[in-house]
């Protein structure tokens, strides 16, 4: 009886054990079917808190879906997304820049985004994504440079009314130079294409560069070059330089992020004392220039669904949001940018995200970068200096210049 009761009990013991053993394997077995998701994400790796904690509450509101998070440095990004493109296994869900994913989108690399499924993100930065009309990237955080300026100089100088426009700009810089000794702004247009941005606000493009439009714009700076109201070092320098001026109080008016009044603050707290902000300075369009990070599903994607659905949760109202706190970033999505965050005038950081986020709803017309953009940046540039080193006449050199662009298609 007693060993009767005894091979009862271990009997018991191992059907129990049994249970747990196929409890387990079911469980890992579920474990192991979860569809995986791989996002890619650019520069990130410093707020892996924030990108794991939403890849944890996702995974548990979906307990089917699995996201390999990969971070890739900014350097990068583009080499090492292009070859995985062309590969067979992509990741289902890349973060890039706009310029480069529009050039995805011209070799058909990209999947199509449903335009319905973002209706709660700014209409006018869904706008810039488009692609002969096509959607194919969902925007996820953006940057809009505003005004800096010393209030200090600017009382100096006797003038009561900001300038609004590149006109009216140029038009007080003389007098800004003879009443306080500084110059009233560095324009860096050889850096990069922003002499292009800068037409772009005049309604010029590469293909219409020497337009009398174009003209009236690159003389303008000619004979801001010429009269000295602008520094030698414009047509050679970049942003870092034109800041260090503005901090060692030659520059009165300084355009950049919202980031470099923390710069001001740490390097010079006298002129960070002295310094307001303003909105962004604009052209005859009125519109702002942006940067802008988005998201891309590679046409070749196995999972293209899930990777979308993990990308708006990513992007969601209260994770933008968070993302904007800790970095200071302009937010995309509509609900987010109402939030008070973005609505307070108490200090002056809190001003600088207000304008920043006002002007994502004014940036269309929008600069599009085009393949061998700096090849064409490096003509434009040349051509800045020779019109303000007075080396021919304005209109005589953006007709060489139309025509060695359209040498470069």
């Amino acid at each position: 009886m007693e060993n009767g009761k005894l091979f009862k009990y271990i009997f018991i013991i191992f059907l129990f054990i049994v249970s747990l053993f196929c409890i387990f394997s079911f469980n890992k077995k579920l474990a192991d079917n979860r569809t995986e998701v791989v996002v890619w994400t650019l520069q990130m790796a410093n707020f892996s808190d924030y990108i794991n904690g939403i890849i944890k509450e996702y995974e548990a509101q979906n307990p089917n879906i699995k996201i390999k998070w990969i971070d890739v440095p900014f350097s990068e990004g583009e080499k090492r997304t292009l070859a995985s493109i062309l590969s067979n296994n992509p990741p289902d869900l890349v973060n890039l820049n706009p310029d480069f994913s529009a050039i995805l989108a011209q070799k058909g690399a990209l999947e199509p985004i449903d335009e319905e499924r973002l209706s709660d993100f700014n209409q006018d930065v869904v706008k810039s994504l488009k692609y002969n009309g096509q959607l194919y990237a969902v925007p996820w955080y953006a940057t809009s440079a505003i005004t800096i300026y010393n209030k200090k100089l600017f009382a100096k100088s006797g003038l009561k009314h900001l300038p609004q426009t590149f006109d009216e700009l140029a038009n007080i810089s003389g007098k800004i130079k003879l009443k306080t000794g500084a110059f009233a702004y560095f324009p860096t247009i050889t850096e990069n294409d922003t002499m292009l941005k800068i037409l772009n606000k005049y309604g010029v493009g590469v293909n219409n560069i020497d337009s009398n439009e174009s003209v009236k714009v690159f003389d303008m700076y000619k004979k801001l070059y010429q009269q000295k109201h602008i520094p030698a070092e414009s047509i050679t320098q970049t942003h870092q330089e034109a800041l260090e001026k503005y901090m060692s109080e030659n520059v009165v008016f300084y355009q950049g992020g919202a980031n470099f009044l923390s710069m001001i603050k740490d390097n010079a707290p006298n002129v960070y004392q002295n310094t307001e902000v303003a909105p962004q300075i604009v052209g005859k369009l009125g519109q702002n220039d942006f940067s802008l990070m988005n998201f891309i599903i590679p046409v070749r994607a196995k999972h293209k669904q899930e990777a979308l659905d993990f990308c708006l949760y990513l992007t969601n109202q209260k994770n933008q949001l968070e993302l904007a706190k800790m970095t200071n970033v302009i937010s995309t999505n509509k609900s987010a940018l109402k939030d008070k965050f973005y609505n307070s005038d108490t200090d002056i950081m809190a001003r600088a995200r207000k304008y920043s986020a006002l002007q994502i709803n004014h940036i269309n017309p929008v600069l599009h970068q085009q393949n061998g953009q700096k090849d064409i940046n490096l003509l434009v540039n040349a051509a800045v200096q020779s019109i303000l080193l007075n080396k021919g006449n304005t209109k005589t050199i953006l007709i060489q210049l139309k025509k060695d662009i359209e040498r470069l298609k």
